[in-house]
């Protein structure tokens, strides 16, 4: 039987994995040492190694949030792959595990907004554009209530065309985190692009006058002709 290159690269290395993972065995890894070697392997586009680093450390902690939230993530690599590779098939199960690891970092840290993210990205690219609005509504009114999940909700409506909806949302992660200067200058965006320029400089210059350091404002501020505020934060003081 003639055996193509690529399964014997394959092959050689799987079983370098094995022999790595039996060695780390005998030393009695850690758990932290599986969850650096597994980011070691992402670091390096490894994901078939990484996902034995993981699942050994699932293995050893299941509940553990971060860990759940990086076998989403190579979950994720592999969909992106099998769509690229037109296997519709692989790429749904690798979706659907994917949403089922976000859920349940989500369910182990409630709140936790890198993994609400990724799972509303999962069920976007199935294709379950209400089942991920519904993802951020929960979050929005269950997981805070907070300025990021409004924010985030807030351009998943307008994604959608919901540009009054979203508006609304924009308006309450600024009503609800005055202070934010992220929040002041997403809402500023928002309504320079619905064409609301006066009000959009505005919220703008409230960004600025909070922190001056605030992506993309001073640029936006400035091709708009505006001028800057004073700023109260001392971090942009000369």
């Amino acid at each position: 039987m003639i055996v193509g290159r690529s399964a014997i690269r394959n092959g050689g290395m799987v079983l370098s994995l094995l022999i790595l993972m039996a060695a780390m065995t005998g030393c009695q890894t850690t758990y932290g040492r599986l969850r650096l070697e597994g980011h070691r392997a992402m670091s390096k586009n490894d994901y078939r190694a990484a996902r034995v680093f993981f699942n050994e450390a699932h293995e050893r902690k299941a509940g553990d949030a971060e860990n759940l939230f990086d076998l989403g993530m190579v979950a994720m690599h592999y969909a992106r792959e099998r769509f690229e590779q037109r296997n519709e098939p692989a790429a749904l199960r690798e979706l659907d595990q994917a949403i089922w690891y976000f859920s349940r970092a989500i369910e182990s840290r409630p709140g936790m907004q890198s993994a609400i993210v990724a799972k509303n990205n999962a069920l976007e690219l199935k294709g379950n554009y209400d089942s991920a609005l519904t993802e951020a509504e929960w979050a929005a009114a269950f997981v805070g209530p907070s300025a990021k999940a409004y924010m985030f909700l807030a351009s998943e409506l307008e994604e959608r065309g919901d540009v009054d909806a979203a508006l609304l949302r924009y308006r309450q992660a600024v009503a609800i985190e005055p202070r934010n200067a992220v929040a002041h200058a997403e809402l500023g965006q928002f309504l320079l692009r619905r064409g609301q320029n006066d009000a959009a400089i505005e919220s703008l210059q409230n960004a600025y006058e909070i922190d001056p350091l605030t992506p993309g404002v001073v640029s936006t501020l400035t091709d708009l002709e505006a001028p800057l505020p004073r700023s109260n934060n001392r971090k942009g003081s000369s």
